[in-house]
């Protein structure tokens, strides 16, 4: 059998080639050991002028100390590594020439870049992006340029269309907003308060301090809740603090390629302020002003609210859904205020109309205002998130109109007027440190332990889907302490066993004493179910005396200051300022109503409430000490 043939003179061709260079590669080598040209060719069988010809063609004398080095190590390594045996010691003699032939690798980029980083590894990993991404999750409330684009770009694709108008309008020196309920204002304007912030610093501008000022702390804490779930979302950074302070430093530094100088930009902080602390006064920046129509002695606190932005450069924005036109802050809104004073020729009208203000309109005392009606909201996206007729159905006419459509109630024929139940507002968060609402959650939870409660039940009436329950803490002193509001619900969607089946969930969770139930209508069938495992409940027939006997227990009890609600309860509000007095359909004597579609309809929250309080006597705490006179029930 043949042996197989191989091309040509291909292989040896190769051969020959691979040989030479090797030959070449060795007589360099040998040169920078400082051999002469004839040595070299004698150790390699070579002629002289062929050694000399590599040595003008590799231009061998040109060649730098690092490169003679990098020869050398690399010869070393070559003979260690060809050795046999190969011990330990050999292991690690070409441990330390591997090492020094890094060494001499970083010396060549150094010698390229001229980057000290590329000399030093420890100043190299100092300014990778692990190293900085390193130092950023370290610093305290540090967001870096990409996570700052991040947080901008997540906030436009969350606006709805007339939140954009809102961050159009937000260089504008004073802004003043009238709007729905549970449009997302609070939302909007705080992630508003940091987008602000994240625009100047990629600008790299000096960003502004934001301040937020509520009726009370809890509600203006919930600004800095809103920002701090927004960001770790978006970015995974957790904010902390109060007030929560923005560090800068190192944004923007130098960039002597670019012919650019470092930015420096001072922290800024975002500052939850209550309307009853005084340490409002200290800070300056740009404010918000959350739900100022319904705040206590406006007129004061605007004073406070306007000393920090005094400068120009300060932007003020007043936000909130109306509550009565004889509260301080409607002169603010209607131009009244800024009109008064002035000469008759200088004196300019107010057009707060929602046709003015439906997109916004500068006013006279160049502030920019809008109204935004719950219509407006949904047709400017949150549609989808919000159902008229479910939010038309919890409350009456006159209730939706001023909630949902910014309408201000006229509360000068109420029979109970803003100024008489507003004191009654508080914080209860931090006020009630008995009651604990979270319990409520955990199944078996005893929200008031086994503290005293009243319910207050008020059901729908002539087909209407609207009842409320109130829950009712009485004072420890009968006639002298104070009544607290602990919790509200709405019933909706529910037949009378649904309504039964409510109260009694509710009535498992507190230590009830009484239950009062209005019995007109569908509620004297729940009054029936619940009588079956609440014996003593109380049955109210809603008669022109039984409703001017609670109307005048309420007005009492608000009147001595001896009642609490929580303050953010506008619902609440807004329910009780539309009882009024009407005459009867006789014409001879007054009942109390609340209107609805321009009938007699139902205020239920409020109601309910006043069903609850009749269960103290109308002389509670005289000095006669007589305890006779709650409202009729069923067998007293």
């Amino acid at each position: 059998m043949m042996p197989a043939q191989t091309s040509p003179d291909d292989a040896p061709s190769a051969q020959s080639r691979q040989v030479t260079r090797a030959k070449a590669r060795e007589a360099k080598s040998l040169f920078h050991r400082g051999w002469g040209l004839a040595d070299i060719a004698r150790e390699l069988g070579e002629n002289v002028n062929t050694v000399a010809s590599w040595k003008r063609r590799g231009d061998w004398d040109a060649d730098s100390p690092l490169e003679v080095v990098e020869d050398h190590l690399e010869a070393k390594l070559a003979t260690y590594l060809c050795k046999e045996p190969f011990t330990e010691g050999d292991m690690k003699r070409v441990e330390f020439l591997m090492r020094q032939m890094q060494t001499a690798a970083r010396i060549r980029k150094y010698n390229e870049s001229g980057k000290e980083g590329d000399l030093n590894e420890k100043v190299g990993r100092r300014n990778d992006d692990r190293a900085k991404a390193k130092r950023a999750d370290k610093r305290k409330n540090f967001l870096t340029l990409e996570q700052w684009e991040a947080l901008l770009t997540d906030f436009h694709e969350w606006c709805d269309t007339y939140q954009e108008g809102w961050w159009e309008q937000r260089d504008q020196r004073t802004r003043k907003i009238l709007k729905s309920r549970q449009i997302g204002a609070t939302a909007y304007f705080a992630r508003e308060a940091l987008a602000k912030i994240g625009q100047a610093v990629l600008d790299g501008e000096q960003p502004r301090n934001q301040i937020f000022l509520s009726a009370s702390e809890r509600q203006a804490k919930k600004f800095i809740r809103e920002i701090t779930g927004w960001v770790k979302r978006v970015t995974g950074v957790d904010l902390k603090g109060n007030p929560l302070m923005l560090d800068f430093s190192g944004l923007h530094p130098a960039d002597d390629d670019a012919g650019r100088e470092e930015i420096r930009l001072d922290g800024v902080g975002l500052y939850p302020l209550s309307t009853n602390s005084n340490t409002a006064q200290g800070e300056s920046g740009d404010f918000y002003f959350d739900e100022f129509f319904w705040v206590n002695s406006f007129a004061r606190l605007r004073k406070v609210a306007a000393a920090m932005a005094t400068l120009t450069i300060y932007k003020r924005t007043y936000f909130s859904t109306p509550s009565t036109k004889t509260h301080e802050a409607y002169a603010f809104w209607s131009g009244e205020e800024w009109n008064r004073g002035r000469k008759k020729g200088d004196q300019r009208p107010f057009d707060i109309s929602h046709k003015n203000l439906r997109k916004g309109a500068i006013m006279p005392d160049g502030s920019w205002c809008q109204m935004v009606t719950l219509d407006d909201a949904i047709a400017g996206g949150a549609g989808s998130r919000i159902d008229k007729e479910e939010l038309r159905a919890e409350c009456s006419e006159e209730e939706f109109e001023n909630l949902y459509n910014c309408q201000f109630v006229d509360d000068s024929e109420s029979s109970f007027p803003f100024s008489r139940i507003a004191s009654a507002r508080v914080d209860s968060f931090y006020r009630w440190r008995d009651f604990a609402p979270a319990k409520f959650d955990i199944p078996g939870g005893r929200p008031f332990g086994e503290k005293p409660v009243w319910l207050g039940y008020d059901p729908n009436k002539q087909g209407r889907d609207d009842a409320a329950l109130v829950v009712l803490a009485p004072p420890e002193v009968p006639g002298k302490g104070k009544f607290r509001v602990l919790a509200k619900y709405r019933l909706n969607g529910r037949d009378f066993q649904g309504q039964a089946d409510f109260i009694k969930d509710i009535a498992a969770r507190y230590n009830v004493t009484d239950i009062a139930i209005d019995t007109t209508g569908a509620g004297q069938a729940v009054y029936e179910l619940v009588v079956g495992w609440f014996p003593r409940a109380r049955r109210i027939e809603y008669s022109v005396a039984s409703k001017t006997a609670l109307v005048v227990k309420a007005q009492n009890v608000f009147n001595s200051g001896r009642i609490e609600f929580d303050e953010n309860w506008t619902d609440l509000m807004a329910a009780l300022m539309a009882i009024r007095p009407a005459l009867t359909g006789s014409g001879r004597g007054v009942t109390y109503i609340a209107r609805r579609n321009g009938e007699i309809g139902h205020a239920d929250l409020a109601w309910a409430l006043l069903n609850a309080l009749s269960n103290e006597p109308l002389d509670a705490g005289a000095a006669s000490g007589v305890t006779q006179g709650r409202v009729a029930t069923s067998d007293d």
